[in-house]
């Protein structure tokens, strides 16, 4: 059979975090609103309304674009996009066409063999969003709210090969937005959403063929099923010796089926023309230059930086690397330590996602912040406690809302320290245990774990357990 290489590029709708829409005062997120109750005249589309541009939405359309790498235009301007759907009242959206915030621009996306590949982004720009149809049987509702919701809408190019990798690239793309603060991309609520299009080629050939477009999806994990079902589609349809249509495509998360919407639009049949009621968008340099400042250190930077200055494995560094907020707090916590970085970074992974996970909250609602992760860090280092007390400690300050120390010295869990009263309680153990002593002096030298066990329990846990070992073997031996 023939060989096949696939080629899928990807649209992306990134919704803007901001307090306003882009162009009128209307609330910005109304997920969980009743229908129709955030509008206005502008969003509506009312005869003899004018728009307005939302500064924040300039700034943060711009920040995002240098994240891309892309080059920030000093002069952008908005364009007319006209097409006709029940949920777009003004008969046509107010978008950025050839002159958009963003110029050029790419993301290294990384691969599981630890490589990358280059994504390439051919168009990114500021738009409105349109409302939300919502089909009943026998009518079709609206809801206008999501109407003039700002909008980054992010073109890749043809450089994806895989569903698998169109899914890391969203993926990592949700992450970086987070990251630098310009959208919350929950995809369960449409504040980030993609279409796909899919094409196959022979292996080695460099032509594009026909393509097509699988629409608004808001899940990664039926996004990648989405496109790995369409790709052997295409596969079927030309081994039949069929010919690919470039057709819109709908799919069905509870059939997993794909259907046809309706035959993919060109840029002709949109009739693009700059927007009369508006402005050109002009950033001065020193505008740009303040942009551009408050960018953070993106998550890729900091995974190396992890890697090379405070010597963290890959796979360390990559889940300190998830969040930003984690990120943040893992070197907060390094810095109230003062001390081993690969400690601290135990200690967040190990004990802080655990009781974070469990508690399901996130890092800002802690009571446990890294300045008392640190202190409790400190307590196990100096011997005051022993490292199963302090793993306790993590919960017991963040369950009672009280600083490590104070939990210390009222709980009475500092660390039993006296070689004395440890041996005594050493004695008592091997005493009572004459079946175990036996076999420990026959061989099985892996029953000293159960010893120092049956002490730490004893002690409540509070024994050095260093300290419990060696005396034990001591006796034992």
């Amino acid at each position: 059979m023939t060989s096949y290489e696939t080629v899928i590029g990807l649209e992306i709708h990134i919704q803007l975090n901001t307090h306003s829409k882009i162009f009128c005062a209307c609330k910005a997120d109304s997920w969980g609103d009743p229908p129709n109750t955030n509008i206005c005249p502008v969003c509506t589309g009312q005869p003899g309304v004018l728009p307005v541009p939302n500064q924040a939405v300039i700034e943060k359309g711009a920040l995002l674009a240098a994240a891309m790498n892309s080059k920030v235009r000093a002069e952008s301007y908005f364009d007319r996009k006209n097409y006709f759907y029940p949920d777009l009242p003004k008969g046509y959206q107010i978008t950025q066409y050839d002159l958009a915030i963003g110029q050029g621009g790419y993301l290294d996306l990384p691969l599981e063999d630890g490589n990358s590949r280059r994504i390439q982004i051919e168009k990114m720009h500021i738009e409105e969003d349109a409302g939300k149809t919502i089909r009943k049987p026998g009518r079709r509702l609206l809801d206008f709210n999501r109407c003039g919701v700002p909008l980054v809408e992010m073109v890749t190019g043809p450089d994806l090969r895989s569903a698998d990798e169109a899914a890391a690239f969203i993926r990592y793309l949700r992450k970086l937005v987070r990251w630098i603060g310009v959208s919350d991309a929950d995809m369960e609520k449409g504040k980030m959403r993609f279409d796909a299009n899919v094409s196959i080629r022979e292996t080695g050939a460099t032509i594009l063929n026909p393509k097509t477009e699988i629409k608004n999806m808001n899940s990664i994990e039926h996004g990648r099923e989405a496109i790995e079902t369409e790709i052997q589609r295409q596969i079927k349809e030309v081994e039949a010796g069929g010919v690919i249509e470039s057709w819109t495509l709908d799919w069905d998360e509870e059939t997993k089926t794909l259907s046809k919407m309706r035959s993919k639009e060109t840029e002709a049949d949109y009739r693009y023309f700059k927007e009369p009621d508006l402005l050109a968008v002009k950033l001065g340099e020193d505008h740009i230059q303040e942009i551009l400042a408050s960018l953070p250190e993106l998550p890729r930077q900091r995974e190396e930086r992890f890697i090379q200055e405070y010597k963290l494995s890959a796979k360390e560094a990559a889940t300190l690397t998830s969040e930003r907020d984690l990120s943040d707090y893992f070197e907060d916590t390094l810095q109230a330590y003062g001390a081993a970085p690969k400690t601290a970074a135990n200690w967040v992974i190990n004990d802080l996602l655990g009781l974070v996970n469990e508690l399901e909250i996130s890092l800002e609602e802690l009571f446990l912040t890294p300045e008392r992760l640190a202190e409790i860090i400190k307590l196990v280092d100096s011997g005051q406690i022993n490292t199963s007390t302090g793993r306790e400690l993590v919960r017991k300050t963040e369950e009672n809302k009280k600083e490590p120390g104070e939990i210390v010295e009222q709980e009475g869990l500092a660390q039993l320290t006296d070689t004395s009263a440890i041996e005594v309680l050493c004695q008592q153990v091997i005493q009572a245990s004459p079946d175990q002593v036996e076999q420990y002096r026959s061989g099985k030298k892996g029953l000293i774990g159960w010893f120092i066990g049956q002490v730490m329990a004893k002690t409540g846990g509070k024994a050095n357990p260093q300290a419990v070992r060696e005396t034990l073997q001591h006796l034992l031996d």
